[in-house]
């Protein structure tokens, strides 16, 4: 597939039962692998589970018809002790891993971020938050790209986040 063009579209669904082998497949990729904890197929039966939680919607995205990745978006407000209840009520947080390894590199992550940063915030959300490792730069300059910006670092009871932000008011810059 082609390096993403303006005006390329993403389609997002809600991840189905049948989704768990492929999802398994994506997390025991290196280079999803080295970023994400955990057994592969465990955690793809934790993201089927969480289909039917209240505080993340996980979600496919494709390409022409394809699965490419694999993002959801949560309400740090709705999970107790979350710790980015700091943020103002109206944020989301967002969690992507392109699944293909060929696909690395060629600007979807950032497309693909802007594109379901523009369909949330006209849904209303205020601002969108994003955790990077520290150490994951393609990840951090594909989210700068996309236009988030650095707030702070953090620990969560996944490790170290370079913790970045976008807020609905500044989406018409990416435009």
């Amino acid at each position: 597939m082609p390096m993403p063009e303006d005006g390329t579209r993403y389609h997002f669904r809600d991840v189905e039962g049948s989704d768990l082998s492929l999802l398994g497949q994506w997390l025991a990729e290196p280079h999803v692998a080295k970023w994400w904890d955990g057994d592969p197929q465990a955690s793809a039966q934790e993201i089927l589970e969480a289909v039917e939680s209240i505080e993340t919607r996980p979600m496919i995205v494709e390409l022409e018809g394809r699965p490419i990745a694999y993002l959801q978006h949560y309400d740090p407000h709705l999970e107790d002790g979350h710790p980015y209840q700091d943020q103002p009520k109206g944020t989301l947080g967002l969690d992507i891993s392109i699944g293909i390894p060929a696909l690395i590199g060629k600007g979807h992550g950032s497309a693909i971020i802007r594109q379901i940063a523009s369909e949330l915030f006209a849904g209303g959300t205020k601002r969108i938050v994003i955790d990077p490792h520290p150490e994951n730069h393609a990840a951090i300059r594909a989210y700068e790209k996309a236009g988030f910006r650095y707030l702070d670092t953090r620990t969560s009871i996944y490790g170290p986040a370079h913790f970045m932000v976008l807020d609905a008011n500044q989406e018409t810059d990416l435009q």
